[in-house]
């Protein structure tokens, strides 16, 4: 029996949202893209009660995908039930040009809320920092909390499109959903 409880981690821009769209398509599994989930309207934080109890619902179910990290407010819910965690393993100038050319292409995001348009501001060049920063200073603080919450879980490393693509090509739907 495959995963049915997948968990994407990885920097902005990294592919997590891709990555969680195929792998639900083809193992039909539900996806929940938590900056769905957490953003309201214009980038407003939710209270920190009320997205935990988004996420917790959104992972009531026997078989999900989730993609972000959302650590602190997040990794005891998901964790303990995830079979496997995927982390995306994409060089951080590959994560920034991607987080760039979709702000300044005004892309309309699936994984984001309505109300929530990136754009070239003061916030994006903090944005693009952490981007930058993320394998130094965030990854190690995420992973440690992902031991923490789900040393027991798989965990599977993909960087590259191609590694991507093979994985997702060598997925058997029938044993993952079955």
């Amino acid at each position: 029996m495959g995963p049915k409880r997948i968990v994407i981690l990885g920097n902005a821009g990294s592919g997590k949202s891709t990555l969680a769209r195929m792998l639900g398509h083809e193992l039909s599994l539900p996806v929940i893209h938590l900056d769905k989930l957490f953003w309201g309207p214009g980038w407003t934080k939710p209270v920190r009660s009320a997205f935990r109890q988004k996420v917790s619902d959104a992972v009531e179910g026997p078989a999900w995908i989730t993609e972000g990290n959302y650590h602190h407010q997040t990794f005891d819910l998901r964790l303990p039930r995830a079979d496997l965690v995927i982390w995306m393993d994409t060089p951080r100038l590959t994560c920034a040009k991607r987080v760039a050319l979709r702000t300044v292409r005004s892309d309309q995001r699936t994984d984001l809320p309505a109300g929530c348009a990136e754009k070239l501001d003061r916030e994006f060049i903090a944005f693009l920092r952490y981007v930058w920063r993320f394998d130094e200073v965030y990854r190690p603080v995420i992973e440690a909390a992902r031991e923490t919450h789900g040393g027991h879980v798989p965990v599977i490393r993909l960087g590259g499109r191609a590694k991507v693509r093979h994985f997702v090509e060598t997925l058997q739907p029938s044993a993952t959903t079955g």
